[in-house]
């Protein structure tokens, strides 16, 4: 459908089309096991073999440019431990591929150090040149020179592979901080020798922090030869970035100018593109009701063409199925598009939300509070308008009841805000820069107000 004609719709014809949509997510919940949802007849058909593939101008590969980000594999409970499940990820993984997916991004401490050998296990049922490995050296609290390459051995022992297709130096943020983990310890240097080796096959890095520290590790490029860079992006990331995070605009530019193809993580910021306000999301839905509010952000970022993958966490089968839709194949936004999602970023920063991602950096908590389950419960509450500014607001017990109940639900009891200690530990490792144990205190005030009817 033509953009400018969505903008004349009736409101009968919106209705009707809004309703379309709600049927296609009342599918997608049908026949849940185990917390993933089945794909069923009931679901618009996914065409296979229309993925949008993405060349890499330095080796030929053809990359999917919808990639699979593993840091959010689902996860259960068994003899109270935290272990992944992995004939879901199976599953996924599989239904993945049959539909065009074939860039796999995992880390040594995502979901708790469990990605990659969950990762390794489902791909190695696939021949090695069916899809393409993306980890990082994630040596965060221990860069010495043995544990870094300890690190590296350990990925290519998990995830069963010889090679490695694309390996990145972990969350750069400051150049401290790059320094002290790859020059000053060689291991940079060991890094450029396994690609030379073979045993990597493209070489470069992560990134969240200030414009001037970009510019520092870019210019790396001369001497090291940077393969490609993961960057932050999305339309919210783009202009109006949170936190130490730089405009996605300058980060992406910058390497268009030298060459360099361009990975894209927190392409939903978390979750926090496709669980928006209300009333943004009536905004989206009247411009292209037939989409899912989701796919705005994903083809926003699919629209510049030195993207070569956008990474995705998908845990559950409608999340792999609405981004599939998205991609198969990609129909890229228009520049009028674009200016009408600057101004919708610029409309979501009028609501206080708290920039956590869930990427789960921050845990396993000390003192074992869910620190993303209690901030993102927060937001949601804030995204559905059930958080109160003063207990003499109209909805007040309505809000109070949505916060509090959900909050039970959403929140292990001895995991909640009342246990946190400040120790700060959880501040180093956070990317967003959020003062976590201050949010965490706060948002504990504000359930005590709430359990004891206080007035505020």
């Amino acid at each position: 459908m033509d953009f400018k004609q969505t903008k004349n719709i009736d409101r009968r014809e919106f209705l009707k089309r809004m309703g379309a949509g709600s049927l296609l997510t009342a599918a997608a919940l049908t026949g849940c096991k185990n917390g993933t949802l089945k794909l069923g007849n009931q679901l618009q058909e996914i065409p296979e073999g229309k993925m949008e593939m993405r060349t890499n101008p330095n080796t030929g590969d053809k990359v999917s440019l919808l990639g699979y980000g593993c840091m959010r594999w689902p996860t259960i409970r068994e003899d109270g431990r935290t272990k992944i499940d992995q004939e879901t990820v199976n599953e996924l993984v599989d239904y993945a591929i049959a539909h065009g997916v074939n860039f796999f991004d995992t880390a040594p401490v995502y979901v708790q150090g469990l990605s990659e050998e969950a990762t390794g296990i489902a791909l190695k049922r696939y021949p090695r040149d069916k899809y393409f490995i993306s980890t990082k050296m994630s040596n965060f609290s221990n860069w010495t020179f043995e544990n870094s390459v300890a690190m590296f051995e350990a990925s290519l022992r998990k995830l069963q592979v010889d090679y490695i297709d694309y390996y990145l130096l972990h969350s750069l943020n400051t150049i401290s901080n790059f320094n002290q983990r790859f020059i000053d310890n060689g291991v940079l240097d060991y890094l450029v020798e396994q690609r030379k080796q073979g045993r990597i096959r493209n070489l470069g890095w992560s990134f969240h922090g200030s414009a001037d520290q970009f510019d520092q590790i870019l210019a790396y490029h001369e001497k090291v030869h940077w393969d490609f860079a993961l960057i932050q992006m999305n339309y919210s990331d783009w202009r109006s970035a949170r936190g130490r995070n730089t405009n996605a605009e300058y980060l992406y530019t910058e390497l268009e100018k030298r060459g360099i193809p361009v990975l894209i993580m927190e392409p939903l910021l978390g979750g926090r593109l496709s669980n928006v306000p209300a009333h943004i999301e009536a905004r989206l839905k009247m411009e292209e009701p037939d989409r899912s509010v989701a796919s705005w952000s994903f083809r926003f970022n699919g629209s510049h063409p030195n993207v070569l993958s956008i990474l995705s966490g998908m845990v559950y089968e409608e999340h792999l199925h609405d981004n599939l839709l998205s991609f198969s194949p990609l129909v890229p936004l228009n520049d009028e598009q674009k200016e009408f999602l600057y101004e919708t970023a610029e409309l979501m920063l009028q609501y206080p939300t708290i920039p956590c991602n869930d990427c789960k950096y921050c845990m396993p908590c000390t003192y074992g509070l869910d620190i993303p389950g209690i901030l993102l419960h927060y937001n949601k509450c804030v995204n559905e308008g059930n958080l109160s500014k003063s207990s003499q607001d109209e909805n007040y017990r309505k809000a109070r009841r949505a916060f509090l109940v959900g909050y039970e639900r959403a929140v292990e009891k001895d995991r909640q805000a009342d246990h946190c200690t400040g120790c700060g530990q959880c501040n180093e490792h956070c990317p967003q820069n959020i003062d976590i144990p201050k949010e965490i205190r706060r948002i504990d005030e504000y359930i005590e107000k709430l359990k004891q009817g206080k007035p505020f």
